[in-house]
């Protein structure tokens, strides 16, 4: 069953499998970025194809949740999850802590992206539904999520997961989903 984990080594070769599909959009759906000692550091194809860049990445990227975590200027603390099924990456998904002005308009709560090949299954559902727990141990009650307003598949997760449609601004409909069961 796929299920929401902490970013792992173990599924490096089925990551970069995802990120060849993604091709030049890549760069942003894998999360190839991570903040390393307060510095943001970004990692190309290439970079995380070697094991130990790799293994910087995934602790990068788990640091980044970590109470304390130094971040760049303007980057809220975040934990991202990633998707898989067995050693399978399927997708990801991040949970910012908190809402700048920016987040709050446009960017929400909780993102998620599934590899182009595991699309029409389920998947973003799955992610968003799993990570609701999560959110509400982090004190996020409910969650802004945001899709844009012609990214019908993405409305439809949303609503799946339970959100409630609140408006539509610069494009973006902005839908909150309670997190704790009522």
């Amino acid at each position: 069953m796929a299920r929401l984990v902490v970013p792992t080594v173990t599924v490096q070769g089925s990551f970069l499998a995802a990120w060849d599909e993604w091709g030049v959009e890549a760069e942003r759906w894998m999360g190839a970025e991570a903040f390393v000692g307060g510095e943001e550091e970004q990692w190309s194809r290439e970079e995380a194809a070697d094991p130990g860049e790799f293994r910087r990445l995934v602790e990068g990227i788990v640091g980044a949740a970590e109470p304390g975590a130094v971040l760049a200027a303007g980057i809220v603390p975040y934990t991202m999850l990633w998707f898989v099924e067995g050693d399978e990456w399927l997708g990801r998904l991040s949970i910012r802590h908190e809402l700048t002005p920016h987040l709050l308009e446009l960017g929400g709560h909780i993102g998620y992206g599934v590899r182009p090949s595991a699309r029409r299954r389920g998947y973003a559902t799955q992610m968003l539904v799993q990570a609701l727990p999560v959110a509400a141990e982090l004190g996020i009650d409910p969650a802004l999520v945001t899709c844009d307003a012609d990214n019908v598949a993405s409305r439809k997760v949303i609503e799946a997961a339970g959100g409630e449609l609140e408006d539509e601004r610069h494009g973006k409909l902005r839908f909150w989903v309670a997190t704790k069961l009522k």
